[in-house]
């Protein structure tokens, strides 16, 4: 005999117990064993599961019905309240009807045994309430900040060699922090270069680059792996490896790595960023160095970081660089995130436009006009 899963209503409801209260009971015996399911078995994290079931509560209470007793037509009215009344946002909506799915998906489940237990109870068993029609689409609009963009490619340029010229000033004047800002003039260009997130940067240990056979032009510094990409609600931190694609950066790395990381680490410390204190380095210190050069610089106040990783995206796409690739480089489940990440300019507009109108200008030998 198997064993029984996690969340099965067999471990919640003793078979042939009447309750008080049946449907409270059961509802509440639902809510234990899909919280059980969630963190024994798929191993997502209590604070996330409990929004979740606070979400589904919410649904619960507004319905005035059971799991049971859903329809469609209830979760329907819900979002248009929510919507119309209580304007929430794209993304929280998202949230809650994924909450309310995958919750359907389990009591609705034969592996769980919980369509049988309302049969045999109340007569009716629970349905998916969530489906296409009823939805929003992943991230099919831009849902993020309004003002984020990608820097241009001279705005990017004009970063870097600021960044670089503040070495160069410290360095001739014999002051004080050549090294740090030796470490962030690479730091910015790493971030970009590899189209990574803050965090994902600051959590680079030296040992997280390998060699690529099919680009052995860099050396030991042809894959980066990156162990602390963004994880999924509730999910654990994901892993994935960034092929190399820009000589220049690698060569700054290099010389980071090799001439001024040795002069700030402290110990045995493996990462790859060290402050002066010799500790890792933090997301909000490159904020702070970033947000130091774009005032310098008069450059756009609404510019992050996190545009480098924005940038990286839109000038691949740019250069006719396969989405796909820079999908699975950016670690991007859907395309369609992707997708936002990019703002193209108009210079790339018009030449995309150009090259369409040439597509379809009648070829020479037809004489009835473009092929479509």
């Amino acid at each position: 005999m198997g064993r029984v899963p996690y969340g099965s209503a067999s471990l919640y409801l003793a078979g042939g117990v009447s309750f008080l209260n049946a449907q409270e009971s059961v509802f509440d015996a639902m809510l234990e064993g899909w919280r059980m399911q969630q963190i024994g078995g798929r191993r997502l994290k209590e604070d996330s599961v409990n929004r979740a079931q606070g979400v589904v509560r919410r649904f619960e209470a507004y319905a005035g019905k059971k799991p049971w007793e859903w329809s469609a037509g209830d979760f329907d009215e819900w979002m248009a309240l929510l919507v119309s009344q209580r304007q929430v946002e794209a993304s929280t909506i998202r949230s809650y009807q994924g909450a309310v799915r995958v919750f359907c998906d389990y009591v609705c489940s034969p592996h769980y045994g919980w369509v049988d237990e309302c049969m045999e109870r109340f007569g009716t068993h629970p349905v998916q309430v969530c489906h296409e029609w009823n939805t929003l689409p992943h991230l099919q609009d831009y849902e993020g900040k309004p003002g984020r963009r990608p820097l241009t490619r001279a705005e990017l340029q004009q970063l870097l060699d600021h960044a670089d010229s503040e070495v160069s000033r410290l360095l001739e004047e014999h002051r004080k922090g050549a090294l740090p800002a030796f470490r962030d003039a690479t730091l910015l260009k790493v971030v970009y270069a590899w189209g990574m997130r803050a965090s994902e940067a600051v959590g680079l240990d030296v040992t997280d680059f390998y060699r690529n056979p099919k680009a052995s032009q860099f050396g030991e510094f042809g894959v980066m792996q990156i162990r602390h990409g963004k994880s999924s609600r509730g999910g654990p931190p994901k892993r994935r490896a960034v092929v190399s694609l820009f000589d220049w950066a690698v060569d700054a790395l290099r010389d980071y790595v090799e001439q001024v990381r040795p002069l700030m680490v402290h110990d045995d410390s493996p990462a790859l960023w060290v402050s002066e204190r010799g500790t890792r380095l933090r997301a909000r210190e490159l904020s702070s160095r970033f947000a130091a050069y774009r005032t310098a610089l008069e450059l756009d106040e609404v510019l992050t970081p996190h545009a480098l990783r924005h940038s990286y995206v839109t000038h691949l796409i740019e250069s006719g660089v396969d989405p796909a690739f820079v999908q699975r480089q950016v670690g991007h489940l859907h395309q369609s995130t992707t997708a936002i990440y990019t703002g193209v300019s108009t210079d790339y507009m018009n030449t995309m436009m150009t090259q369409a109108i040439e597509r379809t200008r009648l070829r020479p030998g037809d004489e009835e006009g473009p092929r479509l």
